[in-house]
């Protein structure tokens, strides 16, 4: 058997089997397993071909079902689609009936694993010709959506409901494809135009032929929509829903399916919203399902549905004024919605309605109308006969000027002590997505200064670290990342030949971090870890210069004069990259004792340090306000949006760069790679070919490498932040508060950075956004007027949405930051009702936020364009919305 299985002859296998007893196939199979094992590793054509002849030997050679399916299941036997091969059919019939079903039944509940090939044509066979009953397994039932899917060639072929009408599984295969997760493309997809031809039109169809059971069916889709799921599936199991075509009878039936499912998706909370509004209407369901329905949907924040609800409202209360009271008390709810002018039509609904409810009613309104807007305070006190509003609308209380304490500094804490700590420490390191900074600094500095005290030791330490996380050599495709610090590991365990390590640090060879992707940044740290790797050959460090003394990376300056002298003491010479690092991360604002203490450093690297600290260190850039809109090229077509440039306008900076960068006492001057970080910058096509590459991402350790130049990092770093805005990217936007917390000047770029990031497509990046203009802000450092001059040219060329910065803003507001708030937006104004399109969506929403702001904290004196805006004529929302801020503004 084993020679058959080894020399390819696949055929002669259910003829070997036939001739073996049982005692023989045991032999046989371990055997068999033996040679599996030996296969593991082996991916060639012939192992293979071989695992194949292997696959169909194991199965007729095990006796026992379990085993058998347990083998059938092997995820290396799953490279290539074996079930159908006709010899396994003939082994696997050549078995006792019961052996067959038994490994049907089990097969059916085992999950494929690995993207490999499902067994479901063996186990399709066996359930046809024995007529066992069809199992309803999670991957029999893929595997048969899979092979009624599959038409095959292009001919003429059946559409897909008369595929299913011939399949006898369909009545029991059918209720259980709506069980499945991630079914959601499948069950949409339409083979051909043809009616028929998607699962969804086709369940439909068969439903209403009574080919299955129709009342299953929508149990089942009603109670998979409750689970919930990924949007793709609920809106595909939403579409099966609206196939089946349920009558008022029938959905009367389910209703309590129906108001929970007012609380999932928007798009399910919009169709049950429908359907219940329609049941109430034709007197289906109990009049308190619209109250209990209302307190779901008036607080959702999709301000369609809240719409919908109130509408709802409006008509059951005039159809039978009989229900005001209740009908009033639900609209109450949406007082407390945090969009003003869903609070106005609440408080619409209520004026119509209140005569009709009664005085019993006014109490319980009085005490909802506390979460009025103050806009819609003296209103509701007219209307319910007493004043509404307490000291949040008095701008004096503070209230509305509140802002969260600034960040406090975060010490790296004591250096790694232990060649157990370190150990520890990497595999933490290496074993997080995104290593914070400061595990990565103390672990190269523990790796440089534990070398020095007992390599032996700590090579050992490190070494099951190393078996689980191997240095695997040269990356010549992506960045240098902080996982690179198993270079220096390797190293510290010999690795890395020392006169390899000398060749890289002299330009002599190709260092194995740097390649064609690296960028500046991961050029910067390549040569820090070079440099640590040549020290751990020579022992010779105490400990690293550049370790930052707190987690932005920052290094404080009487910290560094310390080092200095240590190693001044210990008669060693600091390498080249680290002193540079250590000198771009210190701070300059030192106070005099320590100016006179690194003054007294005879070393060069000490009188460079004195001078560095004495003249402040790199100045910073001025950053030049640019226009980048290049508009189309000489191609006439950008079908694949490849070339995203011509499609935008964006504001950008451009700075000059430090040139060759200053000259210390000696004529020293900082290496090629930390120059590179700040050299010139301006926007162009160039740039913009490459700066979405898969490569580049900011990381956290970028900006740790110039934590007192964060205007420089901005002004390098704005395409991706305005990719968030305009592009539709994910993630940038979620630096801004690491350069919010650093040090140095906030200007134009951070500003820029920050308004980008306010008007992010994705909800995340705005949240980041808002948490780093907060920063700003309770650090004083925040230039109000300048980010709402740049929000309201952004707006007004169409890089930033209106919904989205109104999103973003409101979430500061609702923090209490509402004067901080107001400083942005009343600069803004100018340009939002000015140059911007005023039919542009969410425009109303943010000069209704400017009016909220306004309002709260007291801000008052004329703005040009809002009266220009408010003059105009027609009733529009953002007309509307400009006569209140008029009004306000005017006291």
């Amino acid at each position: 058997m084993l020679t058959t299985v080894r020399s390819g002859r696949l055929a002669r296998i259910p003829e070997l089997l036939a001739g073996l007893d049982a005692a023989q196939r045991r032999a046989a199979l371990t055997a068999l397993k033996a040679l599996r094992k030996e296969l593991r590793e082996e991916w060639s054509r012939e192992a293979t071909e071989t695992r194949g002849r292997l696959l169909v030997a194991g199965a007729g050679c095990h006796s026992g079902p379990a085993a058998a399916a347990t083998w059938l299941a092997g995820s290396d036997f799953g490279v290539r689609d074996w079930a159908r091969n006709s010899v396994l059919h003939q082994v696997v019939e050549a078995q006792p009936v019961e052996w067959q079903v038994e490994v049907v039944a089990r097969l059916a509940v085992r999950p494929v694993r690995n993207q490999g090939w499902s067994m479901y044509p063996v186990m399709e066979a066996v359930v046809r010709r024995t007529g066992c009953e069809v199992p309803r397994g999670e991957t029999f039932v893929r595997g048969w959506t899979d092979r009624v899917s599959d038409f095959g060639s292009r001919g003429a072929r059946p559409t897909l409901a008369e595929k299913l009408r011939q399949d006898a599984f369909t009545p029991v295969l059918l209720p259980e494809l709506l069980e499945l997760a991630d079914i959601g493309w499948q069950l949409t997809y339409r083979h051909s135009p043809r009616p028929g031809d998607v699962w969804t039109e086709a369940i439909g169809e068969l439903a209403a032929a009574g080919l299955v059971d129709r009342a299953e069916l929508l149990d089942r889709c009603l109670a998979r929509l409750l689970r919930g799921g990924k949007p793709a599936d609920q809106r595909a199991l939403l579409e099966v829903l609206r196939a089946l075509g349920p009558t008022p009878a029938e959905y009367a039936a389910r209703v309590r399916d129906l108001v929970a499912l007012l609380d999932g998706q928007s798009v399910l909370a919009g169709h049950a919203q429908e359907v219940l509004a329609g049941l109430d209407e034709a007197g289906l369901i109990e009049p308190e399902v619209l109250a209990e329905a209302s307190a779901v949907v008036l607080f959702r924040t999709e301000k369609k549905l809240v719409r919908a609800q109130l509408a709802w409202l409006d008509k059951a209360a005039r159809r039978a004024p009989g229900r005001s009271g209740p009908v009033v008390l639900a609209a109450a709810e949406a007082f407390g919605h945090p969009d003003a002018a869903l609070q106005e039509r609440a408080l619409n609904v209520v004026a119509r309605h209140l005569k009709a409810a009664g005085e019993a009613v006014v109490a319980e309104l009085r005490t909802a109308a506390e979460g009025l807007n103050p806009a819609h305070h003296l209103r509701a006190g007219d209307l319910l006969g007493a004043p509404v509003g307490g000291d949040g609308d008095d701008p004096d209380t503070g209230w509305n000027a509140f802002l969260p304490p600034a960040p406090e500094p975060r010490p790296l804490g004591a250096p790694i002590g232990s060649a157990v700590e370190l150990a520890e420490e990497l595999s933490a390191l290496l074993a997080s997505e995104e290593p914070a900074v400061a595990d990565f600094e103390r672990v190269l500095d523990g790796l440089v200064r534990l070398t020095r005290l007992d390599r032996r030791a700590l090579a050992e330490a490190v070494e099951p670290v190393r078996r689980v996380h191997p240095w695997r050599g040269t990356n010549s495709v992506g960045d240098c990342t902080p996982r690179e610090i198993l270079y220096v590991v390797a190293a510290v365990a010999g690795e890395t030949p020392p006169w390899k390590v000398w060749d890289y640090l002299g330009r002599k060879g190709r260092s194995v971090l740097r390649g064609a992707h690296t960028t500046v940044h991961g050029a910067v740290l390549a040569a820090r870890l070079e440099e640590a790797a040549w020290q751990v050959h020579h022992a010779g460090l105490p400990y690293l210069l550049a370790t930052p003394t707190d987690a932005t990376g920052a290094l404080d300056a009487a910290e560094l004069v310390e080092r200095l002298a240590g190693y001044e003491a210990a008669g060693v010479k600091p390498g080249k990259a680290d002193l540079s690092q250590a000198l771009l991360r210190v701070d300059v604002r030192a106070q005099e004792a320590v100016l006179k203490a690194a003054e007294a450093l005879t070393s060069p690297a000490g009188r460079w340090l004195a001078h560095w600290l004495r003249t402040g260190g790199l100045p910073g850039q001025p950053s030049e306000r640019v226009v980048f809109a290049p508009g189309k090229g000489v191609r006439h077509t950008n079908v694949h949006g490849d070339r995203w440039w011509e499609e935008v306008e964006r504001i950008a900076v451009a700075q000059p760069g430090i040139g060759a960068g200053p000259k210390g006492p000696g004529g020293e001057r900082l290496p090629a790679e930390p120059r590179a970080l700040l050299d010139g910058t301006e926007p162009s096509v160039a740039r913009a070919r490459t700066v979405y590459g898969w490569t580049w991402r900011p990381v956290a350790h970028w900006f740790a490498m110039l934590p007192w130049h964060r205007e420089e990092l901005a002004a390098r770093w704005l395409d991706p932040f305005a990719g968030g805005a305009d592009q539709d990217e994910r993630g940038a936007a979620r630096y801004l508060p690491l350069l919010a917390e650093a040090g140095g000047p906030a200007g134009l770029a951070l500003h820029l950075a920050l308004a980008y990031g306010l008007g992010s497509r994705h909800a995340e990046d705005r949240t980041a956004a808002v948490d780093a203009l907060l920063v700003l802000a309770a650090r004083g450092e925040l230039d109000g007027a300048l980010l709402g001059r740049e929000l309201g040219a952004l707006v007004a060329c169409g890089t930033v949405m209106g919904g989205r910065l109104g999103a973003a803003l409101t979430t500061a507001a609702e923090t209490g930051a509402r004067a901080t708030v107001w400083s942005v937006l009343g600069a803004a104004l100018p340009g939002l009702l000015g140059e911007a399109d005023q039919s542009a969506r969410g425009l109303g929403d943010l000069i209704a936020l400017a009016t909220d702001c306004a309002r709260r904290t007291g801000a008052r004196g004329p703005v040009a364009e809002v009266t220009a805006a408010a003059e105009r004529g027609g009733s529009g929302r953002v007309v509307k919305e400009a006569r209140a801020l008029r009004d306000v503004l005017a006291g």
